[in-house]
């Protein structure tokens, strides 16, 4: 599976941004999807995640009722759409998809992810 993340920008305190995360490959829909985030000398942090039927979705504390995770498995497409954005949301963010199970318990865990797409930098400006 090769992954593909766009959408970042720039944007001030307050707007919106939405992120997508185009895969290839025919079993997307088989896949957990998650997304990360990176800031300079610090480990990547969990976002949000959902599975590939998207009944189970899962967000970290600091981005629920802001962000909404959402997949298209007829396009192979995952998006972060993210509002009401704080200079603190700035970072790289990064797709990633999970072959396994147990998504309740590995969600968080960047190790428990099989790919990951290249990042995509988002700026929030005060």
């Amino acid at each position: 599976v090769q992954l593909q993340a766009f959408g970042g920008g720039l944007v001030q305190a307050g707007g919106s941004l939405r992120l997508s995360c185009a895969a290839s490959g025919r079993t997307f829909s088989s896949y957990v999807m998650g997304w990360f985030r990176q800031t300079p000398g610090k480990e990547r942090e969990f976002v949000a995640a959902l599975s590939g039927n998207s009944r189970s979705i899962y967000y970290a504390d600091f981005v629920k009722g802001r962000f909404t995770i959402s997949r298209d498995n007829a396009k192979n497409t995952v998006y972060l759409q993210m509002n009401s954005l704080k200079p603190e949301d700035t970072a790289v963010y990064y797709c990633a998809a999970a072959g396994g199970s147990a998504i309740a318990t590995n969600r968080s865990r960047a190790g428990w992810y099989d790919y990951w797409g290249q990042g995509t930098q988002v700026t929030v400006s005060s």
